[in-house]
């Protein structure tokens, strides 16, 4: 299961996983001791707190995907900095994102070729868990990515 994870970053590393019956949690965090601000570029390694973040994965087996990410909250050292603390990015979701890029990819492929409401039972029986009005607002979102 660490290749899974690897394939999401290399920086990442699994710490715990879970099977349940229509779900798999897989609890991953960074393996990098230094964040970087994204207001100001500056390298800090100081942490506020440690939170979670749930965030769907593309479906293994049959069943929803989720991560469960540690996600650390980081003092920004530079005194010329508007931010005094900032939450760690991830490299495979978007800033506040709910889903991986590579399932957001995975919804967006399936949904030009379907309505809406057709694309979300598809993908609901497939385990991605995702509503017409999601769908919906990926497309809009990533208009010119989908041609």
């Amino acid at each position: 299961m660490d290749e899974f994870i690897k394939m999401l970053s290399e920086n990442y590393k699994l710490l715990d996983t879970k099977i349940h019956e229509a779900q798999i949690l897989f609890e991953i965090a960074s393996a990098k001791v230094d964040c970087t601000c994204p207001f100001c570029g500056s390298v800090s390694s100081r942490i506020h707190s440690i939170y979670q973040r749930e965030i769907q994965d593309l479906p293994l087996h049959n069943k929803q995907t989720m991560l469960i990410v540690q996600t650390r909250k980081v003092f920004c050292d530079n005194p010329d900095c508007s931010a005094t603390t900032f939450a760690e990015r991830h490299p495979f979701v978007a800033k506040n994102g709910k889903k991986t890029d590579r399932l957001v990819t995975n919804i967006l492929n399936t949904s030009l070729q379907l309505s809406s409401i057709n694309a979300s039972g598809l993908l609901k029986s497939t385990s991605v868990k995702v509503c017409k009005s999601s769908i919906c607002t990926l497309l809009k979102k990533n208009a010119i990515d989908c041609g």
